[in-house]
Parts: structure tokens; sequence; C-alpha cells
């Protein structure tokens, strides 16, 4: 997939991150809550948006 071009122009890169993460760590309710998800319209379930937080100034 690194590479990919679709017939369209749409161009797909990739890359490994080797970095660690923390597992069995234990999500609340609150913290998904803040986690701005938008399903798509063919299976949400699976296939979904997730976008960037939004800021809120003061």
């Amino acid at each position: 997939i690194a590479g990919a071009t679709s017939a369209k122009g749409l161009r797909v890169t990739c890359r490994l991150d080797r970095r660690r993460y923390p597992v069995g760590r234990n999500v609340s309710n609150e913290e998904l809550a803040t986690v701005n998800v938008t399903p798509d319209a063919f299976h949400g379930e699976w296939n979904y948006t997730i976008r960037p937080r939004k800021v809120h100034k003061l």
C-alpha cells in the first residue's frame, strides 16, 4: 500500500510506527466521549473517521 495511487489521483503513503504504547489500559466513558468519531454511512460500526479534538478558546 505504501506509495499506491488510485485512478482518480488519490495518493496513499504509510510508515511503521515503532514507538511503544501502554497495553491493557482501561479507557473511561468520559475519556472515550472526548474522541471526535464520525461513523461512515456504510457500516459505521466498522468504518469511521476520527478527527482532531475541537479546541475551545477561553
